[in-house]
Parts: C-alpha cells; structure tokens; sequence
C-alpha cells in the first residue's frame, strides 16, 4: 500500500504557501502519493464550479518535480445527482490534468456531496442520473482514465450497487475502469447506525480504486489518522488481506500542524501493520 496525502489538508498553508512547497514537505513525511484536489491547487487551477479548470502546465510543472511520487486528481462533480456529460468541457478538462498527473496510470477520482433521503438499497432505487456515471467511465476508458466515486451522501453498499450496474452497461474493459473511493468515515458521519468496515470488507477488490484514511472522534473530525470512531488498525488489515497495493490517502483536515499530524497519521498505520504482522510469542 502507498500511503498518501490530500492538498485539501493543506488549504490554509496555500493561502500563503506554494503547492511544489508543500508537496515537497509531504514527500519529506514519507508521502509516497498525492491526490490533488480541485479548489487546493493553488496557481494550477481557475475559475470556480462549473468555470473550473485545471492548469495543465502546472500540473506538469508538478508532476515533472516530483519522479518519485505518484499522483491522482480529484474533483467534486455531481456525478449522482445530475446526467452526466461526458463531453462536456469540464470533464474532458478534467480528463486531461487526470492523464498529465496520472503519467502512465491516470486516475480521477470523483466525489458528489449530494445528500440523499435514504441509501440505495436495490437496482430500482438507483436514479437514472447516477447510472448515467456509466457514460462517464465509457468516455474515461477510452483515454484510458480510471474513473472513481467517493462515498459521500450514500453508504458503500449503494456505492458498490451502482458500480455493479454501471458495469452492466459497459463492455467488461470499460467496467474494468469504473470503481470506488471508499472512505468509511465519510459513511459513518451520515449513516452512524452502518458498519462501513463490513461493507468495505464486502467490496471485491477490483472495484477498489483508491481509498480515504481519516478519523473522527464522537462524531467530530480528528487531526489525524488515529484511534477513535473507526478502527483504522482494523481498516489496514482488512485491505491488507484483499490484497489492495493502491494508494492510501490521509485525508486529514486543514491544521497548522498538518504536516506534523500527517506524519502522525503515517506512524500509526506503520504500527498497526507491524502489530498484524508480528509472529505471536507462540510461533
């Protein structure tokens, strides 16, 4: 697994800092991977909603800094909400800086904060709008963009429905590129009754793109990647035993100390995978 962070931690240090700067500290922490995220990317972004775009020089700029990091970008994009349009200016931007960051495996990763009355539960719950999220996987397949949905307003079980669904749509190489962004903390804030790590444990594996660490205590966000609401110890393992390689985002929030918490947030994961994996006094 690559652990990672996100430039939407970092969104008070951009207000002076610069995005190379800061990408640089993280790599220092042990960053292995960052996923920037539209609204943090300081001079390599313009224009706001559906007027933003990406600088695709800067995120050049970037990318070519940085031989030893792996990158995604990422948007907030009604993609359950409202029919998609794949070719639509913003997404075939978007498109674009996802293939840049992403050099030979490009990634885009989508969220939609819509909230919903209730969790899609079976295949006739879906919104024709949500399913049209196949026509957006169709056209990121053919530039070869792997295409993935953060659970936000709805619960990894309805996610996981809705990729199911999509796929039927698609030939089986499209599908291959549509998948998910689970973020258990995300389920837990909305659906505090669920249990996200069942549902995260539930998901095969080549539906899972990319995954968000983060943590909340009693509901709140917390400054890292710690102990708390969700058991991240028990999130690891259960990825580890999956087998998921991919990168591991510490979505942690926006802090003076962020680069202190984010090292934090590395050190915990580090412990828990040792703790998994040390033999017991018995072996």
């Amino acid at each position: 697994m690559i652990y990672g962070a996100i430039t939407n931690s970092w969104r008070q240090h951009l207000e002076e800092g610069d995005l190379l700067d800061l990408i640089q500290e993280a790599e220092k922490r042990g960053a292995g991977h960052v996923e920037l995220r539209q609204t943090c990317l300081g001079n390599c972004e313009s224009g706001e909603g559906k007027e933003w775009r990406p600088n695709l020089e800067g995120l050049q700029r970037v990318v070519d800094s940085f031989p030893n990091l792996s990158f995604d970008l990422a948007m907030a994009w009604p993609c359950l909400s409202e029919t998609a349009d794949p070719l639509g200016d913003q997404f075939q931007a978007a498109l674009a800086g996802a293939k840049i960051v992403g050099r030979g495996y490009p990634h885009l990763r989508l969220v939609d904060p819509t909230p919903f009355d209730s969790a899609w539960e079976q295949v006739a719950d879906l919104p024709a709008e949500a399913v049209s999220i196949s026509e957006l996987a169709r056209e990121a397949s053919k530039q070869g963009v792997t295409l993935s949905m953060e659970n936000s307003g709805q619960p990894l079980r309805s996610m996981a429905l809705l990729v199911r669904q999509a796929r039927s749509l698609l030939s089986q190489e499209e599908g291959n590129y549509l998948g998910l962004c689970p973020d258990p903390t995300n389920q837990l804030r909305r659906f505090p009754d669920s249990d996200p790590l069942d549902e995260l444990e539930a998901l095969p594996l080549d539906m899972i793109k990319i995954v968000h660490f983060k943590q909340a205590r009693d509901g709140k966000p917390y400054r890292s990647v710690d102990t708390g609401d969700i058991d991240c110890g028990a999130m690891l393992r259960g990825l580890e035993n999956k087998g998921y390689v991919g990168a591991a985002i510490m979505e942690i929030p926006p802090d003076p100390d962020v680069f202190d918490n984010l090292s934090e947030s590395f050190d915990f994961l580090y412990r828990a995978c040792l703790l998994y994996t040390s033999p017991s006094p018995r072996d």
